[in-house]
């Protein structure tokens, strides 16, 4: 369960987004992320029931607070959220894992999917569709997954991709350049003691999805050597 406190540090860092608002306010910050700290370790245990995660803490699934703002417009330093990336290795494992998103005004979702692939993964995954589109349509046109996940996210072609024809039978799925699905909560939903158990679930929605992605993005080749 995440404290409402947690909410209102980030509600009032969405406000006072500067440097010497956030060095005024560090003791709120260090409370409020050992807060979600304790909330990602909760998943981890509750994941751990249906998929090895290995030794993965916290730690290694939580992005940081500070913002990279290079190259935006945007020159606010802090995120105005909390976000984990929960899988085995954590956050930079370089496979598909999921995405737990907490922010205030009804904004907190937990996602995973193909967001910003290789061409190299992209054109795997053009194969597989093209070759078998059943195991993949299986999982995401499942009704229960799809009431639970009932939006497509990403990028689309307008045309064909290169090497496959617009009369393709599966030239919609084709066209994805990303294929992300999202469950976003209120937060009411958040602040009860039963969010871990929702996150929990829409993980377990998501897991053979995620296996799919990771298998002919990582695992396939692996295997074939």
């Amino acid at each position: 369960m995440l404290s409402s406190t947690t909410f209102h540090f980030l509600q009032e860092l969405a406000e006072n987004n500067s440097r010497d608002w956030f060095q005024e306010n560090r003791r709120r910050y260090e409370v409020a992320k050992s807060d979600f700290e304790n909330l990602v370790e909760k998943l981890i245990q509750e994941v751990q029931t249906f998929q090895d995660l290995g030794a993965t803490k916290p730690k290694d699934c939580i992005f940081r607070i500070n913002r990279d703002v290079r190259f935006s417009k945007d020159k606010s330093p802090y995120k105005k959220w909390f976000a984990a990336g929960i899988g085995p290795g954590g956050r930079h494992s370089g496979r598909v894992d999921y995405y737990l998103h907490v922010q205030p005004g009804n904004q907190t979702f937990l996602g995973a999917g193909m967001w910003s692939p290789t061409p190299e993964h992209l054109a795997k995954f053009r194969q597989e569709i093209d070759y078998n589109p059943q195991d993949l349509k299986k999982i995401i046109e499942n009704p229960v997954f799809r009431e639970f996940f009932p939006e497509i996210h990403g990028e689309t072609m307008k045309t064909s991709p290169k090497g496959y024809d617009r009369s393709h039978p599966e030239i919609e799925l084709l066209r994805r350049k990303q294929l992300f699905f999202s469950h976003t909560f209120t937060d009411k939903e958040v602040l009860s003691p039963q969010f871990v158990t929702a996150v929990s679930k829409g993980i377990q929605l998501l897991k053979p999805y995620t296996d799919f992605l990771n298998y002919i993005f990582h695992d396939e080749a692996d295997r074939l050597d």
